[in-house]
């Protein structure tokens, strides 16, 4: 049986250089996982445009079949005109413009709340930049600190 001894003796510098490796490995992992999500992110997107854009366009096809088959018995039966039509249009218009303008409205506090998101995050990433300064400095101020208490020691 052999027994290989192993050196565990690495100089201080060496394992500071390899843990700075290893770091630097993980982050430029993370940034390239998070590259290949933003190249795929327009075709994504374009891809729910496009379904969306089909979505409308097949719902407005079936409502043109439904309502001329439904025009096409309303002729066939030959029934007397109602007296109530125009009031009954005139309701129909105004509900359907209410709505209209209620989804608009809707959209619009959408599009406010999604702006108000993108600049929330524009503010959270300058205070990780400031938190990340901070944390720096201060283990900057700390190992100057102890590199001095050291030497003093060792004098």
């Amino acid at each position: 049986m052999v027994i290989k001894m192993v050196d565990t003796s690495k100089s201080s510098k060496e394992e500071t250089t390899s843990r700075m490796d290893v770091i630097d490995a993980v982050k430029d992992n993370y940034i390239r996982t998070v590259d290949e999500i933003a190249k795929i992110q327009p075709q994504y997107l374009q891809s729910i445009s496009n379904l969306q854009l089909d979505y409308i366009q097949t719902t407005k096809n079936m409502i043109q079949t439904a309502f001329s088959a439904q025009k096409q018995v309303a002729s066939n039966i030959n029934a007397p005109p109602t007296p109530y039509a125009d009031l009954f249009v005139r309701q129909a218009n105004e509900i359907t413009n209410n709505a209209i303008r209620a989804v608009g409205i809707n959209n619009q506090l959408t599009i406010n709340a999604l702006d108000a998101a993108r600049e929330n995050l524009k503010i959270y990433n300058r205070s990780i930049d400031a938190v990340t300064d901070f944390g720096t400095n201060v283990a900057k101020a700390w190992n100057a600190f102890y590199t001095q208490s050291q030497q003093q020691f060792t004098r």
